[in-house]
């Protein structure tokens, strides 16, 4: 039988950043799914706080070298990757001087302030993240987005490559987590986030300053299925997701690796 490939987009994974719920998942759970039979790919972003020597990153200089247009401004994208200790699950890592590197933390400075520009980081990792799949030649079945940094891909996966070959038949899951941005991400997201067929007049039906909120009821519309990771999730969110009638997995507790696995099969035979 041929394996199912899945495709985990996450925002945090340990032990590249601290311990929390969402960067465990994003380490334990594609080594689960590994091991259930599945094969996978896992990208997170180079954030400016992981240390590359000890985490032995290096780049891939074959799948580096692309520039991405954002507002009409040329990013260079560069991917490097690592091994995780002990599992040996490879991880690729989005990088760029001006969204990751020249920054210390994650999504906050040192004085607890969010970055004004995370919203463009988000759509510059989505779409870093979906141009290095298709350079690596690989189809993914399900697509597992984790993270609000990664909750741009759905539209994305939905949209602007929804006739590629990588991708046209993939499935699109959205994990809600606890963890939020608490401003905007700033007057010219829609705008930013245009990309092909991804127009902003799609973006209509949300509120013109997107927040944690309108990014997350975004993902939600253009998921195939959702899941609730975890404690204390958004519950305006949970309710959103379930009011759409999408293939819901409530928390399923610390043994969620056996309901990960029906939730993803369940998903794959609908076709």
């Amino acid at each position: 039988m041929v394996k199912k490939k899945v495709l985990f987009i996450n925002q945090e994974i340990a032990p590249y950043v601290p311990e929390s719920e969402m960067s465990i998942m994003g380490r334990d759970l594609p080594q689960s799914m590994q091991e259930s039979g599945f094969e996978i790919r896992t990208f997170m972003p180079k954030w400016g706080s992981i240390n590359e020597r000890r985490g032995q990153l290096h780049e891939v200089i074959r799948l580096s070298g692309m520039n991405l247009i954002i507002d009409d401004t040329d990013h260079s994208l560069i991917i490097k990757v690592a091994s995780i200790p002990v599992s040996r699950i490879q991880v690729y890592f989005i990088d760029n001087e001006d969204y990751f590197l020249r920054r210390k933390a994650m999504t906050e400075d040192e004085s607890g302030m969010e970055y004004p520009d995370n919203g463009e980081r988000a759509i510059f990792f989505a779409r870093g993240v979906l141009e290095t799949v298709k350079k690596l030649r690989w189809t993914p079945d399900i697509v597992h987005c984790q993270g609000w940094m990664a909750a741009v891909v759905p539209l994305y996966i939905k949209t602007a490559y929804h006739e590629d070959p990588s991708f046209a038949k993939s499935k699109v899951i959205t994990s809600l987590f606890h963890n939020q941005p608490k401003t905007s991400l700033g007057d010219n997201f829609k705008r930013y986030v245009e990309f092909r067929s991804a127009k902003a007049d799609l973006l209509k039906p949300y509120a013109e300053k997107f927040d944690f909120m309108e990014l997350g009821k975004m993902a939600i519309d253009y998921s195939d299925g959702i899941i609730e990771a975890g404690q204390n999730v958004n519950q305006k969110l949970v309710e959103y997701a379930t009011s759409k009638k999408l293939p819901f997995l409530a928390n399923p507790g610390k043994d969620y690796a056996s309901a990960y696995d029906d939730f993803y099969n369940k998903l794959l035979a609908e076709d």
